[in-house]
């Protein structure tokens, strides 16, 4: 309806009101609808006006509850004719025009009414009842109701151009078709070069011409991605994809995501307006077919039982209807009679070395245009025929294909590198395959894209060259090969049966050792005073592996001895320090009243500060004013000053606040120091210096500390300096917050993240040491 139309009447129309107006002047209900006169009319106004004798045959109908009139136009009334046959049917009328007098539909309103003066006159709107629209189903054919089913259907973009699925989830997709969840579906799908009008032919193949996939006359492609619709009619999930051959970025990913959209479907019609079949139609088919049961199979075997769907995804590929319309040449096979044209095909196929065996069957469709418009309704045949059967490709629900689809696209994404790519396929293994290339011989991984999530590791068909860099050598048990079994061994401190302490005295003595699970001790590097071999012309076999990103060398440095010692000597000072913690404030505290001068209050008799009150926690630090002898914490006793009346001079000591700010007050002579006094005072001065002295040792010890750490830290271990924050919970270190290696991935954790203890004989750790949270969850040895 045109926004300039004014509406005079909204609202459900229980009840319609005469149109006349030529007895009852409006006010009374119509009764019937008279067509020739079309309008609405009253007992009275339907007496009167069909009193002479050539309006008696008048043809009218008696309203029923919910009525709604006809469309004026539509019935061909003002020699609108053609308007009914295109719209093939009676419309129903939406408004009827004040002024015009007359009833019209949506579209004879927008013809008729939407320019001019004529958009200002008042209508009224009906709304039309479900007994009408019944009645009106009921009278239609089998064709119009088909089309009806049609109105409101819409696309939807399913997946963008970058691989991304536009749907939240598996409800999100049902309710975007509007559908029901237990509704069986198959998905039909179209593919061609750009500008073939892929989707003006999914448009008048399901949906009766409607643009239910958007169609551009300009030069850029109109669709961009895979877009999706539901038809209701046959059952069917309908697929739009973007042209071949287009201006585009990301064309590798895109071309991806056509065979995706290929694994899914059920029947691909593949769309050309060439006037001969190119080769490309039978490169693009046979590349398909091989990159499918090459890549797609597996992996929907896998989908199938790891989802527990009830209906499998067949590893038997769609079929292909080839939709081929020519203007000047004549179609496959018309020049032999004789010869069925999908045997024309196949020998194609097989003149390029190209073999479709993926695809359940091939057909060819063609259609010769001598004028416009295009005739669908053999392809729509063909279509209808091969979705009726069932022995391939049975239909499933759309959570089904939702699962597929969202299996496919988490396996098979991520960016293809142009530097690797082969041209000379549509689909080459680059498309399909994991990215990652060896870092020491430059060859590629053959698994699938994105294995690294289920465990799965990398693998080479091709050999490794060795390379200092990544030092990419794997020793095995030259003993156990000879007897048929294949045992890694590494270089380490000290063997599994020693103890921490006896092993560091025996790699002091002997060097490093190479055990193995079922051997034992198989070699020490310092055994003899001279003459030690070298392990690999010995006892063990070497074997040159692949080096892929992310993942460590192999005979790293595993000698830990240093760290070992470091670990051993920080836990004895830890375990002295935190058992002899309340002795030695005790004994401290003792030793400090011993040889304190008389004047000074015992620390035990001191609870709090004597100017702030403020009590002495366990921690804290008690200090004495050397003028009054008295208890203070440090911010009421931090200035200084000579005291020589108690024989503190001329350096000088801590006072407290009072007696610093009365320093011109004179002792008594009672209050000097005696002679015994002065002795231990002596012995007060030589504490405070021994005590300053150690605390300097101390603080000078903690100085090349890390860089005492540094020196004793395995190879394998990310360095202090790099480790800014903890690996696992991302929490930043600091003073209060400290740094912990983890002993298998030697990464930096804080405590929370690397409480567990767990041996890690592949680095050389026998016994329980830290290690992180996720390498304490893998199973095996570490």
């Amino acid at each position: 309806m045109s926004a300039h139309t004014q509406t005079v009447e909204k609202g459900q129309n229980t009840t319609l009101l005469c149109q006349e107006s030529y007895v009852c002047s409006g006010t009374d209900e119509a009764i019937f609808e008279c067509d020739e006169c079309r309008s609405l009319q009253c007992q009275r106004c339907e007496e009167e006006l069909h009193q002479p004798e050539r309006l008696r045959n008048h043809e009218r109908t008696r309203i029923r509850p919910g009525h709604v009139p006809y469309c004026d136009s539509c019935k061909g009334a003002n020699g609108n004719i053609m308007h009914a046959s295109m719209t093939g049917s009676r419309q129903i009328a939406a408004v009827r025009c004040q002024v015009c007098k007359i009833n019209l539909c949506v579209e004879c309103q927008k013809r008729t009414h939407a320019g001019g003066n004529r958009r200002k006159h008042p209508v009224t709107v009906y709304h039309a009842g479900k007994a009408q629209e019944q009645e009106e189903e009921e009278g239609m054919d089998e064709e119009t109701k088909r089309r009806k089913m049609t109105e409101k259907v819409v696309s939807f973009l399913l997946v963008d151009e970058t691989e991304e699925i536009q749907v939240r989830n598996e409800e999100d997709f049902i309710k975007k078709l509007d559908c029901s969840p237990d509704q069986h579906l198959k998905v039909v799908s179209i593919f061609g070069n750009t500008g073939d009008g892929k989707s003006h032919t999914l448009n008048h193949t399901f949906f009766y011409g409607r643009e239910v996939f958007k169609t551009s006359p300009a030069q850029e492609s109109c669709t961009v991605g895979v877009w999706a619709a539901y038809d209701p009619v046959r059952k069917v999930v309908v697929i739009d994809t973007e042209g071949l051959l287009g201006a585009t970025v990301n064309l590798s990913q895109r071309t991806r995501l056509l065979l995706k959209v290929l694994a899914i479907s059920d029947l691909v019609i593949y769309r050309t307006r060439a006037d001969r079949l190119h080769n490309d139609l039978f490169k693009f088919l046979g590349d398909a077919s091989e990159a499918y049961l090459k890549h797609f199979t597996k992996e929907l075997k896998a989908t199938t039982a790891r989802c527990g769907l009830d209906v499998p995804l067949s590893t038997l590929g769609p079929g292909v209807i080839i939709f081929h319309e020519t203007v000047y040449t004549k179609l496959l096979g018309s020049d032999h009679p004789s010869e069925v044209p999908e045997k024309l095909i196949q020998d194609r196929f097989r003149k390029l070395s190209c073999f479709p065996e993926a695809f359940s069957s091939i057909h060819y469709k063609g259609t010769r245009t001598y004028n416009p418009p295009t005739d669908f309704s053999g392809l729509r045949r063909a279509v209808e025929q091969q979705l009726e059967n069932n022995t391939t490709r049975s239909p499933r629900q759309p959570g089904v294909i939702y699962k597929a689809l969202k299996a496919l696209s988490d396996r098979f994404s991520g960016e293809i590198p142009d530097d690797q790519m082969a041209h000379s396929s549509f689909f080459p293994d680059e498309y399909f395959t994991c990215s990652s290339v060896c870092l020491s011989c430059g060859c590629g991984c053959k698994k699938s894209m994105n294995h690294a999530k289920e465990g799965v590791p990398h693998e080479s068909k091709s050999r490794c060259r060795y390379s200092h860099q990544y030092d990419n050598r794997v020793y095995t048990c030259k003993a156990c090969y000879e007897r048929g079994m294949e045992v890694s061994v590494v270089p380490k401190t000290s063997a599994s049966t020693d103890s921490p302490w006896l092993g560091l005295a025996k790699y002091a003595w002997s060097g490093y050792v190479i055990e193995c699970p079922n051997c034992g001790v198989v070699y020490r590097s310092r055994q003899y005073w001279f003459g030690n071999q070298d392990p690999v012309n010995t006892v063990v076999r070497t074997e040159i592996e692949h080096v892929w990103p992310g993942t460590d060398g192999f005979l790293k440095d595993n000698n830990n001895a240093a760290q070992r010692l470091l670990d051993g000597m920080n836990f004895m000072a830890q375990s002295v320090s935190e058992l002899s913690l309340g002795p030695t404030k005790a004994v401290t505290s003792w030793l400090t009243d011993q040889i304190a001068p008389s004047y000074w209050r015992p620390n035990s008799q001191i609870l709090s500060c004597k100017k702030c009150n403020t009590p002495f926690k366990d921690n804290d630090t008690k200090h004495h004013c050397r003028a009054c002898g008295e208890g203070f914490c440090d911010g009421c006793s931090s200035k200084t000053r000579p005291v020589p009346e108690r024989g503190w001079g001329p350096a000088p000591v801590r006072v407290c606040d009072n007696c610093y700010d009365n320093r011109g007050i004179q002792l008594d002579v009672a209050e000097l120091p005696s002679d015994e006094e002065g002795g231990t005072l002596i012995a007060r001065k030589v504490g405070e210096a021994v005590q300053n002295t150690l605390g300097a040792v101390v603080t000078a010890m903690d100085i090349p500390l890390g860089l005492v750490k540094d020196a004793a830290r395995p190879a394998y271990w990310v360095p202090d300096h790099e480790i800014l924050h903890c690996h696992n919970c991302r929490k930043e270190f600091s003073i209060k917050l400290s740094k912990h290696h983890c002993r298998a991935c030697g990464q930096g954790f804080c405590d929370e993240c690397s409480h567990d203890r767990r041996a890690v004989p592949s680095r050389g750790w026998d016994h329980p040491v830290r290690v992180c949270f996720n390498c304490n969850k893998k199973p095996g040895d570490l």
